[in-house]
Order: C-alpha cells, then structure tokens, then sequence
C-alpha cells in the first residue's frame, strides 16, 4: 500500500505539468495553430516565474509570500505569451512555416532561459527560492484525512487549479460563442471568414492565451514539483514533448486532459516502483523502454481514433495550415 500511495503522490503533480502545457495546446490548436513550441514556451514561464520570485525575495526586506506567489504566476504567464506572440507573428502574419517555427521556438525558449537562469546564479548550476514551500502548501484540514488526506488532496494548490482549468476550458469551447468561433476557425477558417467572424484575431488570441497557459506548467514544475531549485537538465523539454503528445491522446478535449495527464504520469513513473509492485526487479537498460509507454500509448490512440474516423475525435481540419484570405 505504501508503495502504491507513493508512486499515485510522484504522478499526480508529474502529471499536472504536461496537464498545464497540454490544455494550452488545446486551445492553441483549436484555432488551427499547430505550435510545437511547447517545451520552449514552458522554459520561458518557468524561467520568468523563478527570476521574479528569486529576485524579489532578495531585495524586498520583508517579502510577503502571497504577493511572490501571484507575481510568480503573472510574470511567468506574461513570458509564455510573449514566446506565443512571436510564434503568432510569425506563422499568422508572416505566414512562415508553423512546425519550423514551433521548433525553433523550443530551441529559443529553451536556450534563452538556460542562459540568463545561470546569469542570474551567479555561475551555479542550482539555487533555491523559499517561494517553493508556499506552492507547496496542502489544504489544511483534507490533507490530513489519512491515505486519502495523502493522495487525494496533498498537494499544492496549482494541483487542484489545474483541473478547474480543464472544467473551465471545457465549457467555454462548447457553450460560448466566443469558444464555438473559435472551433469554427479551426474547422474552416475561410467560412469563418465569410461569417464576419476575425480569424486573424482570434488565432492570435488563442494562441498567445494558449502559450500563456502551457508556461504555468513551466512555473509549476520549477516552483513546486523541483522545490524551487532552478537546475539544466533538460527535463521541462522532455515534459513539453509530454504535453505534446497528450494533446492528442485527449483528442483535443480539455477535460481527457485531467485523467490522461494522471495516467501519463502513472505510466512515465511505472519503471522505479515496479519492483515493488509487482515482486521482480527491472534491469537498467529497460528503464528508457518503460519511459516510452506514454508516447506508444498516444501511437495507438492515433491509429484506433484515425481508424474509427470519429469527427468529434479527429484534430481540426485546418491544423497546421496558413490562412490566407485571397484564397477564400
């Protein structure tokens, strides 16, 4: 039973990053945008949330917690949207092509925040921003209620935001007409077009709220599930690729995105409690074989919704296609 509380408490916030980066994806991809920038989007939040929180609690004299934590949030939020204006500018208005340019945006994001993360370090590879502990803080009576106090609602609050984000997100994409135009230009851009309805607009907003959403993802893993420690290791790439892929496995539904992102997690973590669970050890080579489990998962997903040819299951008809009007 311990080791089944602790591999359900290691998954649950792996889990949220890739939810963070996968719901704004959603929305990104639902205008048509196919922005692979992801992982470089997330190391922009990250970056953005740990420098303001690290810098402000070094000169302010008394930091107040609460207002690091919201300044954190909004800087991070703030950095993410600026990768996806440039990803917009780039793809909306100048046209270029959309997976070159997610690329090179997660090369960009990724180096940029490598760089001034040490800058700003001072040449050490890690430090630590007391911030985290306020991430960290669980609900202060459920948490206490014995294993389902533990696996249920011990953790922070970016945990639990999270999933009303993905509740939220639904409901706007399926009952408001802002949400419904926007799932129009992703079908059929020239159509929305000719109903009055901006696409250029609404590709930019979506895309740079989608962005802004994914670097939540970045903050949360740097300020809460990596206590605070701001290390190169190259891991929010590899979460970025994760949200990526679970974007699909959702089939492009914000509310599969709770569930799926638990079970990526579970699945991505199931190689270290193995041994444990099931009474036989695992040899070190099969590691990276386990790690894969998430991605073949998402492969055969693709191939049974592809093979059903569900509409409602299907990307957008326009996903990774420049708009350009003179062609309506």
């Amino acid at each position: 039973m311990d080791t089944l509380i602790a591999w359900i408490l290691r998954a649950i916030p792996f889990g949220t990053i890739i939810m963070y980066g996968a719901m704004g994806e959603i929305v990104t991809e639902k205008s048509g945008n196919l922005n692979l920038g992801v992982p470089g989007i997330m190391y922009l939040g990250g970056f953005a949330g740990f420098a303001s929180a690290y810098l402000y609690e070094n000169t302010a004299q008394n930091p107040n917690m609460v207002f690091c934590v919201a300044l954190a949030l909004v800087c991070a939020f703030l950095a993410a949207m600026a990768g996806g204006l440039i990803y917009s500018f780039l793809t909306i208005s100048l046209r270029a092509n959309q997976n070159v340019t997610g690329l090179a945006l997660t090369t960009f994001g990724m180096g940029v925040a490598n760089f001034f993360g040490v800058y700003i370090l001072d040449g050490r590879t890690a430090t630590q921003s007391m911030v985290y502990k306020t991430f960290q803080t669980k609900l202060p009576v459920l948490s206490g209620w014995g294993v389902l106090g533990q696996t249920v609602f011990g953790y922070g609050f970016m945990v639990y935001a999270a999933i009303v984000l993905a509740i939220l997100l639904h409901v706007f994409l399926n009952r408001t007409r802002t949400g419904l135009n926007l799932r129009a230009i992703g079908e059929n851009p020239a159509t929305a077009d000719a109903a009055g309805i901006s696409v250029t607009r609404y590709k930019y907003l979506a895309t740079c709220l989608g962005a802004g959403i994914s670097g939540l993802g970045g903050i949360y893993y740097v300020l809460d599930y990596n206590q605070g420690i701001w290390a190169t290791t190259g891991q929010i790439e590899a979460l970025g690729w994760l949200a990526v892929a679970l974007v699909i496995f959702t089939t492009w539904k914000p509310l599969n995105a709770i569930w799926g992102s638990y079970l990526f997690g579970l699945l991505y973590w199931l190689y270290q409690f193995m041994p444990t669970l099931m009474g036989f050890s695992v040899p070190g080579y099969i590691t990276d074989l386990i790690q894969m489990v998430p991605y073949v998962v998402t492969i055969v997903v693709l191939v049974v919704t592809s093979l059903r040819k569900k509409r409602e299951d299907q990307p957008p008809a326009s996903l990774g296609l420049a708009y350009f009007r003179e062609e309506r």
